[in-house]
């Protein structure tokens, strides 16, 4: 199982087993990992699970959707590396990823 390293805004790391094919966001709810909100439950509908995907996997992850992109605009403190972690789906080859969070999501 893939393991996902979370980085909280004050530096604490959160290291998790993550299951192929659930996302970064229910991951991070699911082990309580302080800083993802999903208000919206994983729709892509409020961008409170943003995070920054860290070095060479921003390369690696599948491109932004539109409709990822559209909810990007009105997050927070948005950077080049910046993903919804409800549109980042596990992958075996994920093992390792490293997503930085916001000191905010509102």
């Amino acid at each position: 199982m893939p393991k996902i390293v979370f980085i909280e805004h004050n530096g604490t790391h959160h290291v998790v087993d993550a299951p192929v094919g659930k996302s970064l966001m229910q991951v991070a709810v699911d082990n309580m990992v302080p800083g993802i909100v999903g208000d919206c439950g994983g729709c892509c509908s409020c961008a409170t699970c943003h995070g920054y995907i860290e070095g060479e996997w921003a390369d690696k992850l599948p491109p932004k959707q539109e409709d990822e992109e559209m909810m990007l605009d009105g997050a927070l403190e948005v950077l080049p590396t910046s993903r919804l972690t409800c549109q980042v789906f596990i992958k075996e080859e994920y093992d390792g990823l490293t997503v930085k969070l916001p000191a905010s999501q509102f």
